[in-house]
């Protein structure tokens, strides 16, 4: 069992310095960087002298006015005049620059050309890009032809200060549908150019020309999944596609490379405080039987090692069970709030029947619970004596509710889980976990509808009707699956070998129902997708975080939250291996 609650210290290690690690490979590339006006670059842009580091080159960050950027390596260059959004870049073209300053009709010979690559696509922002239709005038032009194209361009302001050639354009009210639609005449050539917006025209077309432009930019999918997978995305000479990386390890394990020497110190310490704390302890299993029941007598104050409460009195506390006290229903019973007579606020849970089953769940929560203490774990204050008309346990009342509720229940919409108090959340059930393995506790039924939350959003991990004492001596349990679907370990329920890696696996669902907020089962998804589970590893293995992660973290425009999102979603993937 010190193997067991080591690697839930390591689940617990590996978050938090994940978290500090953002999700970083051994790599000498920069997760940000600024160039000149350019602030918070990220790939695939990269400093002209890192040129491994990305797709699209800047170079002069110290240079007046603007720094300069290539789309792709070994290709014109432009002025970046700034970033606009997330994945566009307004630029200047020097060239076109010169040409438009000198006036000439030399502009209308010009026309921007974007570079494409099997890594990466541009495109023009059509904000101030306008269509001008060039169509030469020759020797041969006669007048049916010339009446043809004006036909052709009715509607269309036409100039003609420009020898051996007609420009016609438009700018208000524009639709070049039927034009665009390959029914230019003959003569005549599309030209698309950038323009000033609102600038008077003087009877010179050419003074409405500008040289800066909006460029988008998107990366191939293979090229994602290449990068974020901890490869460089590079093209050959025959402009094919290929992944390089430097071995075949991915940026997942370079990452637990990275962080497997620190937490290996951590699991040690960690596992020889248990495994000191457990020996100290003066309890053992059989002893605690003895005690408890030495205790069950009538009109007994203690019973069961806990303070017992009268039926009656928890019936008061809950006004007759009344219906609108409940607080939940579990497959064992309904919790309801109460209030005691001494002011506590509390929550009873009321088990449906009372039978063997019921009192052998009864009996099995009252002994876990009082050999535990710990800060994330719900306190039980008592129960009725198992002679009592109805089974009835009373804990602690956590007044904000169960985590499920928060991601994808009725308090969802308050979108009060941020991100830091996700990970707070994730860090504490993670130690609870710990913390119980080490005290020899399964405990098999792991769930967002188990982890309640106080004002503070703090955990308090609860129900433990189900859960298991692990004996030091043994490597598994055989026991039938017990659990909630969608949470139970796949290899538990073919195998019907309980370990401590059952809730690994429960908690690899938590993680993922964090990142994503998504239920972990929905009937509404594909067939094989209905386990959240089955859906994460999917969306992982294809590097498809954007389809995982809950759009309301705002990781497309947080670079930060985007690596740790991921880093999480990469440890909820190790959780939920069944090998």
């Amino acid at each position: 069992m010190a193997l067991a609650s080591s690697f839930v210290c390591f689940l617990l290690s590996l978050i938090l310095i994940l978290v500090q690690t953002k999700g970083g490979n051994d790599s000498t590339c920069p997760k940000l960087f600024s160039c000149g006006n350019l602030t918070d670059l990220s790939f695939p842009f990269a400093l002209s002298t890192q040129p491994d580091c990305g797709i699209m080159p800047v170079s002069g960050c110290d240079a007046k006015p603007y720094p300069r950027i290539e789309l792709l390596p070994g290709g014109d260059w432009y002025y970046a005049l700034g970033k606009e959004y997330s994945y566009t870049v307004k630029l200047m073209d020097p060239l076109l620059q010169t040409t438009f300053r000198r006036h000439t009709c030399k502009a209308f010979n010009k026309n921007i050309s974007l570079p494409d690559s099997p890594s990466i696509s541009f495109r023009l922002l059509p904000v101030n890009i306008h269509n001008f239709f060039k169509c030469n005038i020759t020797s041969t032009n006669n007048p049916t032809i010339t009446q043809k194209m004006t036909d052709h361009f009715s509607g269309y302001e036409s100039y003609d200060g420009c020898d051996g050639f007609t420009i016609y354009y438009k700018f208000d009210g524009v639709d070049d549908k039927d034009i665009l639609a390959g029914n230019l005449t003959a003569n005549c050539s599309l030209i698309g150019l950038p323009c000033y917006p609102r600038r008077v025209y003087d009877n010179n077309l050419v003074n409405l020309l500008s040289p800066e432009f909006y460029v988008v930019w998107k990366l191939s999918d293979t090229c994602y999944e290449c990068h974020y997978g901890g490869g460089q995305c590079q093209t050959d000479k025959n402009d094919n596609f290929h992944c390089y990386k430097d071995g075949t390890r991915s940026k997942l394990g370079r990452t637990l490379g990275a962080v497997f020497g620190g937490v290996l110190v951590m699991i040690t310490c960690l596992a020889v405080y248990f495994i000191w704390r457990y020996k100290k302890r003066k309890f053992s299993p059989s002893r605690f039987f003895s005690d408890i029941f030495k205790h069950d007598v009538e009109g007994s104050n203690i019973y069961f090692g806990v303070p017992v409460f009268s039926y009656s009195e928890l019936e008061e506390a809950t006004s007759d069970f009344n219906s609108s006290r409940v607080l939940g229903d579990g497959g064992f019973g309904t919790v309801y709030y109460g209030k005691l007579k001494d002011g506590r606020e509390v929550a009873v849970k009321r088990l449906y029947e009372h039978n063997c089953k019921r009192m052998q769940q009864f009996v099995n929560e009252i002994e876990i619970l009082t050999r535990l203490r710990h800060i994330n774990l719900v306190t039980l204050y008592g129960g009725t004596s198992r002679r009592s008309r109805e089974l009835l346990l009373v804990y602690e009342y956590i007044p904000n509710g169960t985590l499920a509720d928060h991601l994808h229940g009725d308090s969802a919409k308050d979108l009060s889980l941020t991100w830091s108090i996700r990970m707070n959340i994730a860090i504490e059930t993670a130690g609870a976990l710990a913390y119980l393995h080490a005290s020899d506790v399964i405990h098999c039924d792991v769930k967002t509808d188990n982890i309640l939350l106080d004002h503070n959003f703090s955990v308090k991990v609860a129900d433990f009707g189900i859960s298991q004492l692990f004996p030091n001596d043994v490597s598994h349990i055989s026991t039938a699956p017990r659990g909630t679907p969608g949470y139970i370990d796949p290899k538990y329920h073919e195998c019907y070998q309980l370990t401590c890696k059952s809730d690994v696996y429960s908690f690899g669902v938590v993680l993922v129902e964090l990142i994503s907020s998504m239920p972990a089962v929905d009937m509404n998804r594909h067939i094989q997708e209905i386990n959240l589970a089955n859906f994460a590893v999917n969306k992982i293995v294809k590097r498809a975080f954007n389809e995982l992660i809950d759009p309301s973290l705002v990781f497309d425009s947080d670079n930060m939250i985007w690596d740790m999102t991921t880093s999480v979603a990469e440890l909820a993937f190790l959780c939920l291996q069944t090998d």
